[in-house]
């Protein structure tokens, strides 16, 4: 049963990562979603921590940011999906300080999103 609710997590999270890319920049790629539904599995780990907010905030903009690094450097190598290399500072171009800043707020609202689900889906 828990590795459903963690499946169900997973979906969620690929699609507010889709989502979220289709209002910022009008499309997304396929891989943004596995990318996300990562990020919110482990979001949902960080909820649950012990660790304060602020903390949890800081190490859920971290993660992401470490995954959008790992995702870009495996299949955004020619830049086809995202390309930061005109934003400074970044790194490689598939990481820029800039949007993992803007990760931070992003954190706690996938965090808040997975105690929500965690009140609808009971064990979450």
């Amino acid at each position: 049963m828990k590795l459903w609710r963690q499946i169900f997590l997973f979906y969620i999270g690929g699609c507010c990562y889709c989502v979220l890319e289709l209002l910022w920049r009008g499309w997304t790629h396929g891989s943004m979603f596995l990318l996300g539904g990562l990020c919110f599995v482990i979001l949902g780990q960080l909820r649950r921590s012990p660790l304060p907010v602020w903390a949890s905030m800081l190490l859920g903009a971290f993660a992401v940011t470490a995954l959008e690094l790992t995702v870009g450097l495996l299949v955004n190598r020619q830049y086809a999906i995202w390309d930061y290399r005109g934003l400074w500072p970044n790194f490689r171009g598939q990481i820029c300080l800039i949007f993992s800043l803007l990760w931070i707020p992003v954190s706690l609202a996938g965090m808040e999103l997975n105690r929500l689900v965690a009140r609808w889906l009971p064990g979450v």
